[in-house]
């Protein structure tokens, strides 16, 4: 299953590559510098589909949020990733791929919307489906960046949620149960 993703995201990434030479772009590919007391998400590196790492760049500031316990902040990176979320252009995809994105960004700016305008237990309820769909949004697009899929089991039965980093830090239950979980997988 990991060889299959690394081909499609093999597949993807010189697609956009050579539809970016036809159409005569020519794009800068800076690395993300990661700081271990505070990451700037908005400069990860964009070797897959741009758009894609933007909402996860958005993804990863809400969940910072609510690690920290901000609603505020959490509302404000959940209207940003709205936003990335309807910026987002499927027609790179073929067929079903289209098909699925299409589920899944309209299922993620429902939650978004709703992290917008909620308390932030409610803003973690919705976080958790938030995480599934960006997992899933990730099978498809793939990512230039070293993700960590994390799992906290005392969560509502169990909640996963992704991290640019291997260090735990649970956005479920924030400063009260900071360290609650652990590492369940590696992407790329």
């Amino acid at each position: 299953m990991k060889k299959l993703k690394m081909s499609i995201a093999t597949i993807l990434l010189l697609a956009v590559t050579y539809v970016n030479a036809q159409d005569g772009h020519n794009h800068n590919h800076n690395t993300m510098k990661m700081d271990s007391k505070k990451m700037d998400h908005s400069k990860m590196t964009i070797k897959s589909d741009a758009k894609a790492e933007a909402i996860l760049s958005d993804y990863f500031n809400l969940k910072d949020a609510l690690v920290n316990d901000d609603a505020k902040k959490a509302a404000q990176a959940g209207s940003k990733l709205i936003a990335s979320l309807k910026a987002f252009n499927r027609k790179n995809y073929e067929g079903m791929q289209q098909m699925k994105l299409i589920e899944i960004i309209a299922d993620a700016t429902e939650h978004a919307e709703h992290i917008v305008k909620s308390p932030i237990d409610h803003q973690r309820e919705h976080f958790k489906t938030l995480s599934k769909d960006m997992s899933d949004l990730l099978a498809i697009t793939g990512t230039a960046n070293t993700l960590y899929e994390q799992f906290c089991p005392m969560y509502d039965k169990g909640s996963a949620w992704l991290s640019t980093s291997k260090e735990v830090k649970n956005p479920y239950y924030g400063s009260k149960m900071l360290k609650c979980g652990s590492v369940k997988k590696q992407i790329n």
